[in-house]
């Protein structure tokens, strides 16, 4: 009887140990996937820091011009059609996320310019149970707007076809421009264009 008890046991260690290796298994899995999913939501983060950052640097870089009086026409012309830019300060709101910008992509759209940004990881996801992973990287995008969000007329004082004031409603702001002597953009730029991510 005890003989027989001692081959059961000897029997079922075979099971026991492929039970453990099983377990072990499915945790590091899992432990992988938590660190993947980590790993990837700070790349888009990351991406999201950096989309939002070229935004407002291409808005501060954008200012209309108003350093002389304007025939209406050209000034909407400009509110389409102005250069974008800003990807330069992408980088930097990349790397204090720990990631790295490798496309930045603006794309000039009348009065909603975009920005899209692709982002690296700097962590390698490195699991021992996932194959290739010791050299894969979060990747990530995000897509910021530079949105005009006022209405606005101009009045010509002198009746000489330049005019001579301008006056943007945007939301419950109200602001007056005289391109004679106009305020500093900056003062501005924030009022007359909305920032914010989209889906990509």
């Amino acid at each position: 009887m005890i003989g027989r008890l001692r081959r059961d046991a000897g029997q079922a260690f075979p099971i026991y140990v492929v039970m453990v290796a099983g377990l072990l298994f499915l945790v590091f899995a899992f432990f992988a996937v938590g660190k993947a999913s980590a790993l990837r939501n700070g790349a888009q983060g990351a991406a999201d820091a950096a989309a939002l950052a070229a935004a407002r640097q291409a808005r501060d870089e954008f200012e209309a011009p108003f350093l002389a009086s304007l025939p209406e026409d050209l000034l909407d012309a400009y509110l389409q059609s102005h250069p974008v830019g800003g990807c330069s300060a992408a980088q930097g709101l990349a790397d204090a996320n720990k990631a790295d910008v490798r496309n930045c992509l603006p794309i000039p759209g009348g009065y909603r310019d975009r920005i899209q940004v692709e982002v690296d990881g700097r962590n390698k996801v490195d699991s021992p149970v996932l194959p290739g992973s010791k050299q894969t990287y979060a990747k990530a995008k995000a897509t910021a707007v530079i949105e005009f969000r006022c209405s606005w007329t101009s009045v010509d004082l002198n009746e000489d076809s330049i005019r001579d004031i301008f006056f943007f409603t945007c939301g419950s702001d109200f602001l007056e421009i005289r391109p004679s002597s106009p305020p500093p953009w900056s003062q501005v730029s924030k009022i007359l264009y909305d920032v914010h991510l989209v889906d990509n």
